[in-house]
């Protein structure tokens, strides 16, 4: 058995709940912020045998997809000497980030 905290962008949240209930996935959504851009973001916390775990992951890649974004960095990029660049930059966001552990045991009252 393992628990797996799935960090996701919101816009893929409800797409991605739905397509575990619908598959037997037990999912907990939590709100969280994080990242370098501090956006809302998505935590699952879900239970799951590990002869399932491959169809998680598939159902994870398939529904959340990286996305671009404009940003307007305040940040000194390069050398010292050349300060701070203003034009926005375009950066990947999205995508999943999945944090698998190990569960010594699981009890459902």
């Amino acid at each position: 058995m393992k628990l797996v905290l799935a960090v996701i962008q919101d816009a893929d949240a409800t797409a991605l709940v739905r397509v575990l209930s619908e598959n037997a996935f037990e999912v907990t959504k939590l709100a969280s912020t994080g990242g370098f851009l501090r956006e809302g973001n998505t935590t699952l916390m879900i239970g799951v045998d590990d002869a399932r775990m491959d169809d998680l992951k598939r159902f994870v890649r398939q529904t959340c997809r990286t996305r671009s974004r404009l940003v307007a960095p305040s940040v000194p990029m390069g050398e010292q000497n050349e300060g701070l660049v203003s034009d926005p930059v375009e950066v990947p966001v999205g995508g999943a980030v999945m944090f698998v552990m190990g569960v010594q045991e699981f009890v459902k009252v």
